[in-house]
């Protein structure tokens, strides 16, 4: 048989051998361990995805205010009564000129205001009947809001007036000055007036309705006196 020559590794380097092995594995440890102790962490951001850490800033809508104008415009039209021909509005509100106001400018405010409303237009100002569209005009009030004018009198109603076709506001001497119902010429109209109806547009109003077609009168009884006497319809 052959010998084979076997070279012993002597006792302190397989000491040694194994030693490294061991320091190798406390300090492949000690790095795994330190590492983990900071903390750090590793973050993944998948494919697409922004890496922001904050959302994107909402922009907020506007604010809307709650506070609208009509669209439709503000006619002033005309009405009639046996002193003459006046200004109204399409809806046969009875119109005044203050002779407290100075020309284009509004006298009548607070209390005044409360009882002599001025005429607000949210649209446009367009005119009717008898009216003149080159004299109607608006100014700017405090508030902000336009009112009406006419040959440069603000324009007002009157609060004690109940509805259409009512004038109580006329020749009233209120808060110091007269209030009178205006004339298309611009002028003021001083004669008593109370009740009037529209000759503009809206014309109609507070005018009787006409009897029903093919109504006849019914016969009298035969042999007995009339249902209709003197005196009735």
């Amino acid at each position: 048989m052959k010998n084979f020559m076997v070279k012993r590794v002597p006792a302190p380097a397989k000491l040694a051998v194994a030693g490294g092995g061991v320091l190798c594995s406390v300090l492949l440890a000690t790095a795994c361990g330190s590492a983990s102790s900071t903390g750090a962490t590793v973050t993944t951001t998948p494919t697409g995805v922004s890496s922001a850490s904050h959302p994107a800033t909402v922009s907020h809508p506007a604010t809307v205010s709650h506070r609208t104008s009509a669209t439709g415009s503000m006619v002033i039209t005309t009405a009639s009564s046996p002193a003459g021909t006046f200004l109204t509005t399409s809806s046969g509100r009875a119109v005044y000129l203050w002779t407290g106001d100075s020309a284009g400018t509004s006298a009548c405010t607070a209390a005044c205001e409360g009882t002599w409303p001025p005429v607000i237009a949210n649209g446009t100002v367009t005119a009717a009947g008898s009216v003149k569209a080159s004299e109607l005009g608006t100014i700017i009030r405090s508030d902000s809001t336009k009112q009406v004018t006419y040959d440069g009198h603000p324009l007002y109603y009157f609060s004690g007036d109940s509805g259409p076709g009512i004038a109580n506001g006329q020749g009233s001497d209120g808060f110091g000055a007269k209030w009178w119902l205006v004339a298309p010429t611009g002028t003021d109209v001083t004669a008593a007036v109370t009740s009037f109806s529209l000759t503009g547009t809206g014309a109609g109003t507070g005018s009787t309705p006409a009897a029903p077609a093919n109504n006849p009168m019914p016969a009298a009884p035969a042999n007995g006196p009339s249902s209709m006497g003197a005196g009735g319809w």
